[in-house]
Protein backbone atom coordinates (compact mmCIF):
# COMPACT_ATOMS: atom_id res chain seq x y z
CA UNK A 1 0.00 0.00 0.00
CA UNK A 2 1.67 3.30 -1.21
CA UNK A 3 1.28 6.68 0.78
CA UNK A 4 -1.54 7.85 -1.09
CA UNK A 5 -3.58 4.80 0.11
CA UNK A 6 -2.36 4.92 3.25
CA UNK A 7 -4.27 8.37 3.46
CA UNK A 8 -7.22 7.64 2.15
CA UNK A 9 -7.14 4.47 4.50
CA UNK A 10 -6.84 6.98 7.49
CA UNK A 11 -9.12 9.59 6.80
CA UNK A 12 -11.86 6.84 6.38
CA UNK A 13 -11.31 5.31 9.56
CA UNK A 14 -11.56 8.43 11.21
CA UNK A 15 -14.77 9.37 9.23
CA UNK A 16 -15.80 5.48 10.29
CA UNK A 17 -15.50 6.54 14.28
CA UNK A 18 -17.20 10.22 13.43
CA UNK A 19 -20.67 8.04 13.57
CA UNK A 20 -24.23 9.28 14.98
CA UNK A 21 -23.46 6.21 17.67
CA UNK A 22 -20.66 8.34 18.42
CA UNK A 23 -22.28 10.95 18.62
CA UNK A 24 -24.84 9.29 20.40
CA UNK A 25 -22.35 8.30 23.69
CA UNK A 26 -21.00 12.08 23.03
CA UNK A 27 -24.49 13.35 23.85
CA UNK A 28 -25.08 10.99 26.62
CA UNK A 29 -21.93 11.90 28.73
CA UNK A 30 -23.43 15.80 28.38
CA UNK A 31 -26.29 14.65 29.63
CA UNK A 32 -24.86 13.06 32.32
CA UNK A 33 -22.90 15.70 32.83
CA UNK A 34 -25.48 18.25 32.93
CA UNK A 35 -27.69 15.81 35.34
CA UNK A 36 -24.35 15.91 37.52
CA UNK A 37 -22.84 19.21 37.84
CA UNK A 38 -19.41 19.73 39.38
CA UNK A 39 -19.65 20.72 42.84
CA UNK A 40 -18.40 24.25 44.04
CA UNK A 41 -17.37 23.26 47.42
CA UNK A 42 -17.50 26.84 48.75
CA UNK A 43 -21.29 26.05 48.35
CA UNK A 44 -21.59 23.18 50.16
CA UNK A 45 -23.81 24.05 53.72
CA UNK A 46 -21.68 23.38 56.70
CA UNK A 47 -23.50 22.28 59.85
CA UNK A 48 -23.09 23.38 63.64
CA UNK A 49 -22.81 19.58 64.85
CA UNK A 50 -22.03 21.41 68.58
CA UNK A 51 -25.35 23.37 68.48
CA UNK A 52 -27.57 20.88 66.90
CA UNK A 53 -25.97 18.01 69.26
CA UNK A 54 -26.85 20.79 72.57
CA UNK A 55 -30.47 21.30 70.99
CA UNK A 56 -31.23 17.27 70.83
CA UNK A 57 -30.32 16.71 66.93
CA UNK A 58 -28.74 13.66 66.04
CA UNK A 59 -24.99 13.50 64.98
CA UNK A 60 -23.81 11.65 62.20
CA UNK A 61 -20.68 10.37 63.92
CA UNK A 62 -22.44 9.38 67.13
CA UNK A 63 -24.95 6.16 65.67
CA UNK A 64 -25.43 5.12 69.05
CA UNK A 65 -26.98 7.83 71.08
CA UNK A 66 -30.63 7.45 72.60
CA UNK A 67 -32.26 9.88 69.87
CA UNK A 68 -30.61 7.86 67.33
CA UNK A 69 -31.70 4.63 67.81
CA UNK A 70 -35.55 6.04 68.35
CA UNK A 71 -35.15 7.76 64.65
CA UNK A 72 -34.07 4.29 63.46
CA UNK A 73 -37.60 2.81 65.08
CA UNK A 74 -39.38 6.16 63.56
CA UNK A 75 -37.95 5.97 60.30
CA UNK A 76 -38.10 2.14 59.49
CA UNK A 77 -41.71 2.21 58.32
CA UNK A 78 -41.34 5.01 55.90
CA UNK A 79 -38.74 4.01 54.35
CA UNK A 80 -39.72 0.72 53.56
CA UNK A 81 -42.77 2.42 52.56
CA UNK A 82 -40.89 4.60 50.39
CA UNK A 83 -38.15 2.56 48.89
CA UNK A 84 -39.27 -1.04 49.92
CA UNK A 85 -41.73 -3.89 49.87
CA UNK A 86 -44.99 -1.45 49.59
CA UNK A 87 -43.31 1.62 47.35
CA UNK A 88 -45.59 -0.26 44.37
CA UNK A 89 -48.92 0.26 46.57
CA UNK A 90 -48.37 3.90 47.41
CA UNK A 91 -48.62 6.83 45.27
CA UNK A 92 -45.42 9.09 45.67
CA UNK A 93 -44.49 7.38 48.35
CA UNK A 94 -41.14 8.51 48.75
CA UNK A 95 -42.97 12.17 49.22
CA UNK A 96 -43.34 12.54 53.25
CA UNK A 97 -45.25 15.34 55.04
CA UNK A 98 -44.12 16.35 58.54
CA UNK A 99 -47.20 18.64 60.38
CA UNK A 100 -48.71 18.74 63.63
CA UNK A 101 -52.14 20.22 64.90
CA UNK A 102 -50.75 23.23 66.47
CA UNK A 103 -47.26 25.23 66.68
CA UNK A 104 -45.10 24.31 68.81
CA UNK A 105 -45.21 19.94 69.17
CA UNK A 106 -41.65 19.05 67.27
CA UNK A 107 -42.25 18.98 63.47
CA UNK A 108 -39.31 20.80 62.15
CA UNK A 109 -37.14 18.79 64.65
CA UNK A 110 -38.70 15.68 63.48
CA UNK A 111 -38.06 16.69 60.36
CA UNK A 112 -35.09 17.64 60.68
CA UNK A 113 -33.87 14.75 62.48
CA UNK A 114 -35.63 12.01 60.46
CA UNK A 115 -33.80 13.90 57.22
CA UNK A 116 -30.26 12.63 59.36
CA UNK A 117 -31.06 9.97 60.41
CA UNK A 118 -31.99 8.69 56.56
CA UNK A 119 -29.27 10.78 55.37
CA UNK A 120 -26.60 8.43 57.32
CA UNK A 121 -27.36 5.35 55.98
CA UNK A 122 -25.34 4.26 52.94
CA UNK A 123 -27.20 4.07 50.21
CA UNK A 124 -30.13 6.79 51.02
CA UNK A 125 -30.31 10.26 49.86
CA UNK A 126 -32.58 12.75 51.57
CA UNK A 127 -33.90 16.16 49.67
CA UNK A 128 -35.33 17.96 53.06
CA UNK A 129 -38.05 20.86 52.09
CA UNK A 130 -38.86 23.87 54.34
CA UNK A 131 -42.55 24.12 53.02
CA UNK A 132 -43.38 26.14 56.17
CA UNK A 133 -43.72 29.42 54.13
CA UNK A 134 -45.45 31.02 56.90
CA UNK A 135 -42.99 30.80 59.47
CA UNK A 136 -39.82 29.13 58.32
CA UNK A 137 -37.34 27.56 60.60
CA UNK A 138 -34.97 24.75 59.00
CA UNK A 139 -32.97 27.43 57.56
CA UNK A 140 -32.35 29.09 60.97
CA UNK A 141 -31.96 26.24 62.47
CA UNK A 142 -29.30 24.75 60.70
CA UNK A 143 -27.95 28.10 60.11
CA UNK A 144 -28.60 28.34 56.38
CA UNK A 145 -28.66 31.84 54.35
CA UNK A 146 -29.90 31.28 50.86
CA UNK A 147 -31.33 33.76 48.76
CA UNK A 148 -33.71 32.02 46.71
CA UNK A 149 -36.15 28.28 47.85
CA UNK A 150 -39.09 26.78 47.32
CA UNK A 151 -41.56 29.81 46.86
CA UNK A 152 -39.39 31.78 44.33
CA UNK A 153 -38.95 28.72 41.98
CA UNK A 154 -43.02 28.49 42.15
CA UNK A 155 -43.38 31.73 41.78
CA UNK A 156 -41.33 32.66 38.46
CA UNK A 157 -40.42 30.88 35.69
CA UNK A 158 -36.38 31.79 35.37
CA UNK A 159 -35.10 29.28 38.28
CA UNK A 160 -34.51 25.40 37.95
CA UNK A 161 -34.70 23.26 40.72
CA UNK A 162 -30.81 22.94 40.42
CA UNK A 163 -31.29 26.42 41.65
CA UNK A 164 -32.71 26.03 44.90
CA UNK A 165 -31.43 22.72 46.03
CA UNK A 166 -28.77 22.92 48.42
CA UNK A 167 -26.06 20.71 49.30
CA UNK A 168 -24.68 20.19 52.35
CA UNK A 169 -21.62 18.61 53.98
CA UNK A 170 -23.61 15.25 54.63
CA UNK A 171 -23.53 13.85 51.17
CA UNK A 172 -27.29 12.06 51.67
CA UNK A 173 -28.80 15.22 52.24
CA UNK A 174 -30.03 18.21 50.30
CA UNK A 175 -32.24 20.75 51.29
CA UNK A 176 -34.73 23.66 49.98
CA UNK A 177 -35.27 26.54 52.11
CA UNK A 178 -38.62 28.17 52.45
CA UNK A 179 -37.49 31.02 49.86
CA UNK A 180 -38.59 34.96 50.64
CA UNK A 181 -42.71 35.41 52.25
CA UNK A 182 -45.88 35.84 49.90
CA UNK A 183 -49.20 36.61 50.44
CA UNK A 184 -50.57 33.84 47.95
CA UNK A 185 -48.41 31.24 49.33
CA UNK A 186 -51.31 28.66 49.93
CA UNK A 187 -51.95 29.23 46.15
CA UNK A 188 -48.34 28.42 45.43
CA UNK A 189 -48.60 25.24 47.11
CA UNK A 190 -51.64 24.62 45.10
CA UNK A 191 -50.83 25.52 41.95
CA UNK A 192 -50.40 23.17 38.84
CA UNK A 193 -46.21 24.00 39.21
CA UNK A 194 -46.63 22.55 42.67
CA UNK A 195 -48.08 19.69 41.77
CA UNK A 196 -45.55 19.33 38.90
CA UNK A 197 -43.18 19.70 41.10
CA UNK A 198 -44.09 17.06 43.20
CA UNK A 199 -44.61 14.34 40.48
CA UNK A 200 -41.31 15.39 39.07
CA UNK A 201 -39.76 14.22 42.59
CA UNK A 202 -41.74 11.29 43.28
CA UNK A 203 -40.65 9.78 39.64
CA UNK A 204 -37.57 11.40 38.94
CA UNK A 205 -35.62 11.15 41.65
CA UNK A 206 -37.71 7.86 42.60
CA UNK A 207 -34.62 6.56 44.47
CA UNK A 208 -34.57 9.69 46.66
CA UNK A 209 -36.67 10.41 50.34
CA UNK A 210 -38.44 13.98 50.30
CA UNK A 211 -39.19 15.16 53.32
CA UNK A 212 -41.77 18.52 53.35
CA UNK A 213 -41.98 20.41 56.82
CA UNK A 214 -44.79 22.36 56.86
CA UNK A 215 -47.55 23.98 59.17
CA UNK A 216 -49.58 23.20 61.74
CA UNK A 217 -52.48 21.51 59.94
CA UNK A 218 -55.15 23.74 62.42
CA UNK A 219 -53.49 26.80 62.46
CA UNK A 220 -53.35 27.24 58.30
CA UNK A 221 -54.26 25.53 54.97
CA UNK A 222 -51.36 24.90 53.51
CA UNK A 223 -50.08 21.29 55.15
CA UNK A 224 -53.45 20.26 54.27
CA UNK A 225 -53.00 21.42 50.52
CA UNK A 226 -49.52 19.38 50.10
CA UNK A 227 -50.91 16.47 51.84
CA UNK A 228 -53.09 15.78 49.28
CA UNK A 229 -49.84 15.44 46.96
CA UNK A 230 -47.72 13.44 49.24
CA UNK A 231 -47.40 9.66 49.47
CA UNK A 232 -46.87 9.51 53.70
CA UNK A 233 -47.63 11.98 56.20
CA UNK A 234 -45.80 12.61 59.74
CA UNK A 235 -48.45 14.02 62.11
CA UNK A 236 -46.53 15.07 65.18
CA UNK A 237 -48.30 15.23 68.71
CA UNK A 238 -46.65 16.60 71.72
CA UNK A 239 -47.95 14.23 74.30
CA UNK A 240 -50.02 14.87 77.00
CA UNK A 241 -50.10 18.50 76.07
CA UNK A 242 -52.12 18.53 72.68
CA UNK A 243 -55.75 17.84 73.46
CA UNK A 244 -57.50 14.73 71.82
CA UNK A 245 -60.08 16.86 70.02
CA UNK A 246 -57.13 18.74 68.27
CA UNK A 247 -55.65 15.66 67.33
CA UNK A 248 -58.48 13.94 65.70
CA UNK A 249 -59.42 16.82 63.79
CA UNK A 250 -55.62 17.04 62.48
CA UNK A 251 -56.46 13.37 61.39
CA UNK A 252 -59.81 13.87 59.81
CA UNK A 253 -58.00 16.48 57.94
CA UNK A 254 -55.64 14.25 56.37
CA UNK A 255 -57.81 11.08 56.18
CA UNK A 256 -58.81 11.48 52.56
CA UNK A 257 -55.36 13.11 51.94
CA UNK A 258 -52.67 10.10 52.03
CA UNK A 259 -52.27 6.20 52.06
CA UNK A 260 -50.08 6.38 55.14
CA UNK A 261 -50.36 8.42 58.21
CA UNK A 262 -48.33 8.16 61.35
CA UNK A 263 -48.20 9.69 64.31
CA UNK A 264 -45.55 10.52 66.20
CA UNK A 265 -45.32 11.07 69.97
CA UNK A 266 -43.24 13.52 70.96
CA UNK A 267 -41.72 13.89 74.38
CA UNK A 268 -43.66 10.94 75.15
CA UNK A 269 -41.55 9.18 77.77
CA UNK A 270 -42.60 5.37 77.96
CA UNK A 271 -41.01 3.85 80.74
CA UNK A 272 -38.12 5.19 83.15
CA UNK A 273 -35.17 3.24 80.48
CA UNK A 274 -37.02 4.39 77.21
CA UNK A 275 -36.52 7.06 75.24
CA UNK A 276 -38.88 10.23 74.29
CA UNK A 277 -40.06 9.56 71.01
CA UNK A 278 -42.58 6.44 70.10
CA UNK A 279 -44.95 6.29 66.28
CA UNK A 280 -48.02 4.79 65.81
CA UNK A 281 -50.49 4.19 63.22
CA UNK A 282 -53.89 5.48 62.29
Amino acid sequence: MNMLEKAIEKSKTLKDADTPSSSKKIDNEQSIAEENPPIDQSSIIKFDWDYLHNNGFIRIDDSHSRIAEEYRSIKRPLVTNALGARKSDIKNSNLILVTSSVPGEGKTFTSINLALSIAAEMDKKVLLIDADVAKPSIAKVLGIKSKVGLIDFLETDTLSLSDIILQTEVPGLRIITAGKSHKFSTELLASDKMIALSEELSKRYSDRIVIFDTPPLLATTQAEVLASQMGQVILVVAAEQTPQNFVLESAKKLQNCSDIVLAVLNKAQRNLNAGYYGYGHY
